[in-house]
């Protein structure tokens, strides 16, 4: 299991040039329903020079700082964000351009990746990252933002309580070679989906949810990672990893509400 966990954990950030990210399976276009949820693409150094290398989605909190998870941010350089529902036909991605927002990105402090620890999230914990923007978003583009939860607002979430996931990707498997194919475009999609309880030991740091296209619950996959975990506009979490290559099941988002969590993000916004 943990070996499993730790791949996939890996695969959610596929590099750009290697296959296609991937995100909410079992989603609908999102059709303005969340207009600061955007597409971010991260630079690492490659010979030297910063080159795009893998993307995730994320939430833009205020015009100039934008909510990823901390594996997104970790290890990059510098990262770009677009905000528009259609990045699929933009031929500036993924350098940048015109429709897109550079920025600096930052990880939590208490951020660990593999191995941190005993139970379930072995390879990853605190896992949330920012990205500081060096212009702001226009209001002409977006001008309504995700709001931060209270402290330990997830638990006081019951069992079954209903929350949206929105992220930019594909929801079309298709099978190759006896493994899942994963296809579709760069666009932002909305799927409902549960809070769903377990004995599992992920601890306090994630929210823990059912990803059942059979039950009506959308999911996420890879390359989904640090898009929002929804109660209306209020993010609850970040999609973290999936413990399968088929997406279904069970998916598990980083949570927001912690005290030491909300405080890092409040500084940037201070």
């Amino acid at each position: 299991m943990k070996r499993l966990l730790a791949l996939v954990a890996v695969v959610a950030t596929t590099l750009l040039v290697a296959a296609p990210a991937q995100a909410v399976t079992n989603g609908q276009p999102d059709n303005g329903r969340h207009p600061y949820v955007g597409l971010a693409v991260f630079d690492t150094l490659v010979d030297g020079q910063p080159a795009p290398t893998w993307r995730c989605s994320g939430t833009l909190l205020t015009p100039t700082v934008f909510l990823v998870a901390g594996h997104c941010t970790d290890g990059a350089v510098r990262a770009r964000v677009w905000l528009s529902e259609d990045v699929q036909s933009n031929t500036e991605y993924p350098n940048g351009g015109a429709t897109s927002y550079e920025g600096t990105p930052h990880t939590y402090p208490g951020y660990c990746n593999s191995p941190c620890g005993s139970g379930l999230p072995e390879f990853a914990h605190f896992d949330v990252g920012l990205i500081v923007l060096s212009e702001p978003v226009p209001t002409s583009v977006v001008s309504r933002y995700g709001q931060l939860p209270s402290v330990n607002l997830v638990d006081t979430l019951a069992n079954g309580t209903g929350v949206a996931i929105v992220g930019y990707g594909v929801q079309v498997n298709q099978r190759g070679g006896g493994k899942p194919v994963w296809t579709g475009p760069r666009v932002r999609l909305y799927a409902p989906s549960e809070v769903f309880g377990g004995q599992e030991r992920t601890g306090d740091e994630f929210l823990k949810l059912r990803a059942n296209p059979g039950g009506g619950s959308g999911g996420t996959c890879f390359g989904d990672s640090g898009g929002p975990i929804l109660r209306g506009d209020t993010v609850l979490a970040v999609n973290s990893f999936v413990t399968n290559n088929n997406c279904t099941g069970v998916t598990y988002a980083a949570r927001v509400d912690l005290a030491p969590v909300l405080a890092w993000i409040n500084s940037f916004l201070d």
